[in-house]
């Protein structure tokens, strides 16, 4: 390693990051996250820590989001960690859908055993669950405070961690404990919570493409891939560099199911006692993972703008000591007046990294961060009033010399147009990646796994694959257990387009996505 960077062997291209994604996908996604310093294994089997550079990204994704929920009206709240088994138990899809995912506190206290050691104590009389997810504790209190057609709406968003037991984990894509929102409303009327449903489906729609810069199809989720205990699951599925896909939000349409389950009632206008129409919809840091897998390149994270926990890095260049103060004086200058420039409605964010080490691995660091912006200034640029400027979403070597004034007046512009440039870059990733298909033959070949001869870079995957589908369960159970393939979801956009399913011969009211995924 010489600055960060691997040196060059064999001719091949100098990368930051080994292997490459051609090389090794799974492996390279997990350098990324480490040489960008985003986060750790935890000594909690399954679980991770968040460090201070990833968590400021899903800062900046919190508070874009909770003030995207609080414009459409909820209100944040905070629920217990723990719930009773028998809140489970009472809306059976449910608790079959998450019960294998479950931690459970079965005692409240520990004790000294005989050889020393603690040992737990004084059972509890009813089993709690480490919530997988609120829908049954958020009914309860829902209960309570709905009695009147008056109360409702209820919309309620909270921020919280969950736990759902996975066996096989991977940095921020899956883990056992996870940060994430959820939220819970719940109306008088089937119409208001369908609604509901859809305008939060949208929100996030419009947040993973406008902030994250990440393409999605919105869709209606199959049978066989709705929430447990839903009527109706909504979702917005991207495509990973590697083309397979990635659920990166839900949103369920609830019915009265829960409602009934934990007795929401409330009386209506003509004084009929009714349940109410729920609805829940969240989203988790596995956008993070959905972020670093839809930008990051061989040289580590591409971060878009709007997210990045700093938007420039200004690199002073001291090759004398004595220079020391007259560089890092104007880069201060130069960094309040970049903070008084405001770019999506926030001031510009700047660090300085006046750091005593090498140059090179000074620039490298921040390049494997994914800062948008990089700035290095030294004696001659400030002579020349001027900033050495690179890019993070093209080539490390592209700089080019930019006056002071310039850059100040431009800086805004230039990160809404590297913002738009990896939204159009992701788009057209997708759009090569994507064929409609129309027979079961060429679906499989599609799908196929191509033979890789030994040491032999990992095969991309297929991409997604446009057929029309007659909603068969069996049919996709099949097709899952053979090739690894699901339907992610039904497009609820663009025009219907009706045909025949390439694998039962029956009719089809639209294509549906297929894809392998995370």
């Amino acid at each position: 390693m010489s600055d960060g960077k691997q040196q060059k062997q064999g001719g091949a291209p100098q990368t930051a990051i080994t292997p490459t994604r051609e090389q090794n996908y799974a492996e390279w996604y997990q350098q990324v996250v480490r040489a960008a310093d985003l986060a750790e294994n935890s000594p909690v089997r399954g679980c991770m820590v968040i460090k201070p550079w990833g968590y400021a990204i899903w800062e900046n994704m919190q508070r874009a989001l909770d003030r995207m929920f609080k414009e459409t009206g909820h209100r944040n709240a905070y629920f217990p960690l723990f719930i009773p088994l028998s809140f489970l138990q009472k809306e059976a899809d449910h608790v079959e859908g998450f019960a294998k995912e479950c931690a459970v506190v079965t005692h409240h206290r520990l004790k000294p055993g005989p050889d020393g050691k603690l040992i737990p104590d004084g059972e509890l009389e009813e089993p709690l669950i480490v919530r997988p997810t609120s829908e049954t504790i958020i009914g309860a209190t829902f209960a309570k405070w709905v009695q009147s057609y008056r109360d409702l709406p209820l919309l309620i968003n909270q921020w919280a961690n969950v736990v759902r037991w996975e066996m096989r984990t991977r940095l921020f894509l899956r883990t056992a404990e996870f940060l994430w929102q959820e939220g819970h409303t719940a109306h008088a009327t089937e119409a208001e919570a369908v609604d509901e449903t859809m305008k939060m489906l949208r929100v996030y729609e419009t947040f993973a493409q406008e902030w994250m810069a990440m393409p999605v199809i919105c869709g209606e989720k199959t049978e066989g891939e709705r929430f447990p205990g839903a009527v109706r699951t909504y979702c917005i599925e991207a495509m990973m560099q590697d083309r397979k896909a990635l659920q990166a939000g839900t949103s369920h349409f609830l019915g009265q199911n829960f409602a009934k389950a934990s007795g929401i009632q409330f009386q209506s206008k003509d004084g009929v006692q009714e349940h109410a129409w729920t609805t829940s919809w969240g989203v988790s840091t596995r956008l993070i993972g959905g972020m670093i897998m839809t930008h990051a390149d061989d040289d580590g994270l591409v971060l878009p703008p709007r997210l990045a926990p700093a938007h420039v890095v200004i690199l002073p260049v001291i090759q004398k000591p004595e220079m020391a103060e007259q560089v890092l004086g104007w880069c201060r200058a130069l960094a309040k007046e970049l903070s008084s420039v405001s770019f999506a409605g926030e001031p510009v964010r700047v660090e300085i990294d006046d750091r005593d080490i090498r140059g090179g691995e000074k620039a490298w660091t921040w390049i494997k961060r994914g800062v948008p912006i990089r700035l290095e200034v030294g004696p001659r640029d400030i002579e020349a009033d001027s900033v050495f400027c690179a890019r993070r979403d093209r080539g490390h070597k592209e700089k080019s010399a930019v006056k002071r004034g310039d850059f100040v007046g431009g800086v805004a512009a230039l990160l809404q147009e590297i913002q738009d440039g990896l939204l159009a870059r992701a788009v057209a990733h997708r759009s090569a990646n994507t064929r409609s298909i129309d027979t079961e033959a060429e679906f499989k070949a599609w799908f196929a796994a191509p033979a890789v001869a030994e040491g032999q870079p990992t095969p991309m995957h297929a991409g997604f694959a446009m057929t029309h589908f007659c909603g068969d369960p069996a049919i996709e159970e099949r097709i899952k257990d053979e090739l690894g393939v699901t339907v992610r979801c039904i497009p609820i956009d663009g025009d219907a387009e009706p045909g025949t399913c390439p694998f039962s011969g029956r009719p089809s009211a639209r294509r549906v996505v297929w894809a392998k995924s995370y």
